[in-house]
Order: C-alpha cells, then sequence, then structure tokens
C-alpha cells in the first residue's frame, strides 16, 4: 500500500515498508490523535463539546504535512496526512452546510426519512469530495479501492474464528454478512424490542430506509477505509493498515449505537473485518455489502426510536 501518487498497492512496497518502526509509531499516534479520541475524553471530563479541537488536529495535520519535505522519515506517511485533513475540512464544510436556514427548512424537524436524508447527502457530499482528491493521488479507481474487486478472492486464515482452511470471499462474505446481522439484530432487540404494532407502521419506510443504508454504506466505506487504507498503502503492512482503519472507525462510533466502550469494540471488530475485505478483494463490494446489511436494521430501529445515536 502505498502513498505516492498514481503508485498501485503492490506486495513489494508492502514488504519493504513492514518493518519501518519508526513509521508505524508515527502512523498510530496521528491516528489516534485525530481520531474522536481526544473529544472523547474531552467530551466525558469537562462536559463540553471542544470545538477547538478541529483546529488543532488540523493545524498538527498541517505542521506534518509540511514536515514531511524535511523530514524524509515520514514523507512516506504525507498522503496519509493530506487525506485525513481532506475529511475533516469537508466534514467540517458539510456540517455548516447543514447548520444553514434553507437546508434545515429541507430537512429539519420533519420525519425520520427526511431528517436522515439530509445527513445521508452531507456525508455522501463527503465522498463524493474524497474520491475527487483520491483521484488526484492514485489517478486510478482501482488504487483506492473503487471497484467492484475480486468477489471471489481467497481469504487469509482467521484461526480464532475457526477459519483455517480454504475458503472464498464469496462463501465467507455471505456467512460473515448473515452472522454479523444476527448478532446486530440481537443486540438491537435487546436495546429496545418494539411492538408489532409499531413495526407495522414503520414497515412503509423500508424503501427508502435501504437507499439511506446503501448511502451510508458507500460514504462511511469510502471516507473511513478505502481512503485510510489506499493512502496506508505501501508505508505499512496491510495488518497494520487494517488495524490503524478499524482503530479509527471504532473509536468513531463511541457516540453511535450502541453507544460507548460496547460500540467502539463493535465497530473496531466489523471496521478489521470489512478492511480485510477490501484489502484481500481488492475492491469495495463486500465491505460495502456487509455494512450495508447493518445499516438496514440499525436505521430501521432508529426509525421505530426504540434506540438513538449517543445512548442519551
Amino acid at each position: 500500500m502505498n502513498t505516492q501518487v498514481g503508485q498501485s498497492h503492490s506486495e513489494p512496497a508492502i514488504v519493504q515498508h513492514q518493518n519501518a518502526s519508526p513509521i508505524v509509531y508515527v502512523a498510530v499516534g496521528v491516528t489516534l490523535l485525530v481520531s474522536t479520541l481526544p473529544n472523547i475524553i474531552w467530551q466525558e471530563t469537562t462536559g463540553s463539546s471542544g470545538a477547538w479541537l478541529l483546529w488543532a488536529k488540523l493545524a498538527m495535520l498541517g505542521l506534518l504535512i509540511f514536515g514531511s519535505t524535511i523530514w524524509k522519515t515520514i514523507r512516506p506517511l504525507r498522503s496519509y496526512f493530506v487525506i485525513l485533513a481532506v475529511l475533516y475540512l469537508a466534514e467540517w464544510i458539510s456540517s455548516l452546510i447543514g447548520e444553514t436556514a434553507q437546508w434545515k427548512s429541507w430537512f429539519g424537524n420533519t420525519p425520520f426519512t427526511t431528517n436522515m436524508l439530509g445527513v445521508q447527502v452531507l456525508r455522501l457530499l463527503v465522498a463524493v469530495f474524497m474520491v475527487a482528491v483520491l483521484f488526484i493521488i492514485k489517478r486510478r479507481r482501482r488504487d483506492f479501492f473503487l471497484v467492484v474487486g475480486q468477489t471471489n478472492a481467497p481469504v487469509e486464515p482467521i484461526k480464532w474464528l475457526g477459519v483455517n482452511g480454504p475458503m472464498t470471499w464469496m462463501r465467507f462474505g455471505v456467512i460473515a454478512g448473515v452472522c454479523i446481522s444476527l448478532g446486530t439484530l440481537v443486540f438491537l432487540l435487546m436495546a429496545g424490542a418494539p411492538s408489532s404494532a409499531i413495526v407495522v407502521k414503520v414497515m412503509p419506510m423500508l424503501p427508502m430506509i435501504v437507499v439511506l443504508a446503501g448511502m451510508n454504506a458507500f460514504s462511511e466505506e469510502m471516507n473511513y477505509r478505502a481512503a485510510l487504507l489506499a493512502t496506508l498503502s505501501g508505508v505499512v503492512s496491510r495488518q497494520q493498515a487494517i488495524l490503524l482503519s478499524a482503530a479509527f472507525f471504532g473509536i468513531g462510533h463511541f457516540y453511535g449505537v450502541p453507544y460507548g466502550i460496547l460500540g467502539v469494540a463493535m465497530a473496531g471488530f466489523l471496521g478489521w473485518l470489512l478492511g480485510k475485505a477490501m484489502i484481500e478483494t481488492k475492491g469495495f463490494f463486500w465491505p460495502w455489502a456487509i455494512h450495508f446489511l447493518q445499516d438496514v436494521l440499525i436505521f430501521s430501529f432508529m426509525a421505530i426510536g426504540s434506540v438513538v445515536a449517543g445512548g442519551r
């Protein structure tokens, strides 16, 4: 995996850098510092949002981008720093759009599906912007995983999950999608089992929920998986890149569904699995498909009103 413009994610590049400990330490430190972790610590200890943290993160990334022109050790991470900065800037701009009176008149104080559509359109705008920047950095869609990929690619063994023998993603993807979806469903039912009457009332929303889930799965896979994995390509090992993207994704779900450490653990595991799928299939299909199934369930329960993001 690689950070240089136009270079593809080749195995030789991975082997070249996977033992470069200083680079790994910098990548880990930066990932944690620009993740939601500082926001969580500030929020939980002071009770305030800490809006200043966004600008602190952007300032740090700006210094790192500039420093990478001088400090050769971190130069391979330059594209990673750039894409993180672009992500936060794009999200900030989208939040400004979401706060406008016009946007609120379209999507604010409305039924769940309309309100969530506003959220997802903004997230999709961020994803489109990320794709544009990734085209500049990588030049080819396949180099930032925006292709279907090899859906029947072999799964690298996962001994602790009992995957020891030959298996393809065509089989494992289906098994993983079903098992994770059942686990998600059990958790959601435990968190707030809806009555049959409420379920019937929400059924007409299902087509729109499916659309919203597809949009969210695409946006999150592009912004928090493909972008990170593509720019870590060739700088750290495949396993390290997957773990870094999983940590960034998991920590970002502290105020999601479910809330807290459990949410971080569940999202982190999902992020690890989807990162593994993206790397091994060299494509977007299986990460998006598995993520989509979870979002259909979560959005359905949010529409019912039995679960809420943030746990509050």
